[in-house]
């Protein structure tokens, strides 16, 4: 079965090649600023802006340009964005909980944007802190099950340097960890000659909503309606579709 992480993982290999990539671009830039912000701009002491710029850098994001969102986010640049945080949170089909976390330098826009689609959609706004308890912050790291084949030597490798668990996701193994274990264990992965095809930190679901195929259309389509709005950063859902399905709907956005 497989749940939001694989839909980002999907999305991933995507995006590399998205007519897109400006607005992409874009909103790295924004988490990247926002990091620097509130940790600071040294990567080493700011695991949150290490792996933005790791993150950005997957995408091929220019070097010169994460060094600028950096100072932006510092303030040794003028003329970057007062960008603030706002997080949504919601229901769409199924009972899905969704939460949207934005990053805006215009609050109102944000807010009737992010509500407009979810009207659209018949999905629910709800109130704060209904649904966010469902959502704890994790590291995740994934690996191609064509790349480690054996289980076994994974799981070994992952618990040696830290993580937490592995998860299958029918093609890719989850190496998931603590926030503040998740830059070490990547670094000691790829160490050890474990290549990652994608990793991020994430709102990881505690329980998952199995979704059939008409309504898992419908919950994709509203997360990617959400995800094209200019101040929406992250979407995270609690939906876990089976694989077949996911390949299927996946293709159709195509």
């Amino acid at each position: 079965m497989s749940g939001h992480s694989k839909w980002h993982s999907i999305k991933h290999k995507k995006s590399k090649t998205d007519a897109k990539r400006g607005q992409l671009f874009s909103k790295l830039s924004q988490k990247i600023m926002v990091a620097a912000k509130e940790g600071g701009g040294n990567p080493e002491a700011n695991p949150t802006l290490a792996t933005a710029i790791e993150t950005a850098k997957s995408y091929s994001m220019p070097a010169e340009r994460i060094k600028r969102a950096i100072q932006k986010g510092t303030g040794e640049l003028s003329g970057g964005k007062q960008l603030e945080h706002m997080s949504f949170e919601g229901y769409g089909e199924g009972g899905v909980a969704i939460l949207v976390e934005v990053l805006t330098d215009n609050r109102n826009r944000a807010s009737s944007d992010v509500k407009r689609v979810f009207t659209r959609a018949g999905a629910k706004i709800a109130e704060p802190g209904s649904v966010s308890w469902l959502f704890e912050k994790k590291g995740v790291a994934i690996v191609r099950k064509e790349d480690v084949l054996d289980e076994d030597v994974l799981l070994s490798v992952a618990l040696e340097v830290g993580a937490d668990d592995i998860r299958d996701e029918g093609g890719d193994w989850e190496i998931i960890s603590d926030v503040e274990h998740f830059k070490n264990v990547r670094e000691s992965l790829e160490t050890k000659g474990i290549k990652l095809d994608g990793f991020e930190l994430t709102m990881f679901p505690k329980n998952s909503v199995p979704l059939e195929k008409e309504a898992a259309k419908k919950v994709l389509k509203l997360l990617e309606n959400l995800e094209e709005l200019d101040d929406v950063h992250e979407v995270y859902a609690n939906f876990e579709i089976p694989d077949e399905v996911m390949e299927e709907v996946a293709s159709l956005s195509d």
